[in-house]
């Protein structure tokens, strides 16, 4: 291991604000004592192929400067490795790093904390969440948040997040409950009509939703949300809670436990830490230990 630190860098994550973010983080990793190798790509592919290609060096850690997306790209390098991962969470949503506790849009606070973990405590082994060869830290969607998904990145305009807003009118006018089967470790296939259905490695995704709440990064198990078969009218009603994680006592809300999930439906598209995995079924694993991050 050596004392380089590698700053694995989404220029366009948050507006430009990853691009921005690089500076300060490098100038506080540079004060400690670290050399900085920045690596970026040209594509998300070409990104993810120059970070494995980098971890031939042996640094002692790999900060992701950017969003959800760039930390999850981290993941699918770093993930089994023991090289340990850091966020500088510049991005939209940030999911990933307020589940953890770490700062959020303050590239030098990112940065310092970083350098305090490495020469003190040193890093957390974390749980990820693994569907096929996917790696995923915070939450697997599946069913009317998800169809907000594909419906926002259908729009080309309005820019940011209010596209993702409209979504969300546009797919509560069409709803419909949506029929899945649920497995849950080796117990029986459960039949159920929901709105969705939530497996959670972490506690929030889409930019502060506590969809689980109760969800914990060190426990080998995922919160399993099942949202059942409630109106349009109670969906808008209850929504509000999931920013504070209330929704969770509602009668049509269940929460299961478990080291692996099977989540099928037709015509409904998983995504994990924001990014599309592909046409339910899917099945996801709970890793033990899988990431060592740079995290309180």
């Amino acid at each position: 291991m050596t004392s380089e630190i590698i700053l694995f860098v989404n220029p366009t994550a948050g507006r430009g604000r990853g691009a921005r973010a690089a500076l300060p983080a490098s100038r506080v990793l540079r004060d400690a004592g670290y050399r900085v190798r920045t690596v970026l790509g040209t594509d998300a592919d070409d990104a993810a192929g120059r970070l494995r290609d980098a971890l031939a060096s042996r640094p002692a850690a790999v900060l992701a400067v950017g969003g959800d997306g760039l930390a999850g790209l981290a993941l699918q390098a770093l993930a089994g490795t023991g090289t340990p991962l850091g966020l500088v969470a510049v991005g939209t949503g940030n999911d990933f790093a307020r589940t953890l506790g770490l700062p959020v849009r303050d590239p030098e606070a990112a940065a310092r904390f970083a350098v305090r973990t490495l020469e003190g405590p040193g890093p957390r082994p974390l749980d990820l969440g693994q569907a096929g060869d996917r790696w995923f830290g915070t939450v697997l969607a599946a069913g009317f948040d998800s169809r907000v998904n594909d419906r926002g990145n259908r729009m080309r305009l309005p820019a940011g997040r209010f596209k993702y807003d409209l979504a969300i009118l546009a797919e509560l006018a069409a709803f419909r409950p949506v029929p899945f089967k649920l497995a849950l470790d080796d117990g029986p296939v459960l039949d159920l009509d929901a709105t969705l259905v939530a497996v959670g490695n972490g506690t929030s995704y889409g930019g502060g939703l506590r969809m689980c709440a109760g969800a914990r990064l060190d426990d080998g198990l995922f919160d399993v949300v099942v949202v059942g078969e409630v109106s349009r009218a109670e969906l808008v009603r209850v929504f509000p809670k999931v920013y504070k994680g209330t929704h969770l006592s509602h009668p049509a809300v269940t929460v299961h436990r478990a080291r692996s999930v099977t989540v099928e439906a037709p015509d409904i598209t998983g995504y994990a830490d924001g990014e599309p995995l592909g046409a339910l079924p899917l099945t996801a694993r709970c890793v033990p230990g899988a990431v060592r991050m740079l995290a309180p």
